[in-house]
């Protein structure tokens, strides 16, 4: 029977007898250069270390580190097609869905525009009325006017990510 562990699968017991130095019990391993661009393979076995021109691990020094699997891609799905073409193929189904869809991002753009325009009144070109405290405590004025700020970049970004997914979808039959 041929002893090959390769860099993953190398047990924590076999490092655990490198490292004791207890004569007994610890063996010898042998690290072989991986072949083809592959990963270093560790065997036990003098005999094949010898024919396959493998060096010596000394010195106990030996640190194996279980690697995680990489999970496998998710499988390509079919790229939509591009804005203004036409589904000819598509499904009653799929019509439906893609006015359903059309629906709800409309309903969200006509929200976020509302609420654009209640940040800019607000914001006042950059000097909102002072609320309570903010007469006393400028900073809090500063920080709430720096807020409302990035409010209304937040909401301006989102009404361009809105627009451009309703471009995607196919006009409204």
């Amino acid at each position: 029977m041929k002893n090959t562990f390769s860099l993953p699968s190398l047990s924590l017991f076999s490092i655990v007898l490198l490292g004791s130095g207890h004569g007994a019990w610890a063996q010898q391993i042998y690290r072989c250069a991986g072949v083809g661009g592959n990963a270093p393979e560790y065997i036990n076995n003098s005999k094949d270390a010898q024919v396959r021109n493998c060096k010596l691990v000394s010195g106990g020094n030996v640190t194996v580190v279980q690697g995680t699997p990489i999970p496998k891609a998710p499988a390509r799905v079919a790229a939509s097609p591009a804005p203004g073409n036409s589904r000819a193929d598509s499904s009653p189904d799929q019509r439906a869905r893609d006015s359903d869809s059309r629906i709800i991002l409309e309903s969200e753009l006509r929200k976020s525009e509302a609420r654009l325009a209640e940040l800019q009144k607000e914001y006042n070109h950059g000097e909102p009325e002072k609320q309570g405290i903010e007469g006393r405590n400028y900073q809090r004025y500063l920080d709430r006017v720096s807020d409302l700020k990035d409010s209304i970049a937040r909401s301006q970004s989102d009404i361009s990510s809105l627009k451009r997914e309703i471009s995607r979808l196919p006009a409204a039959n």
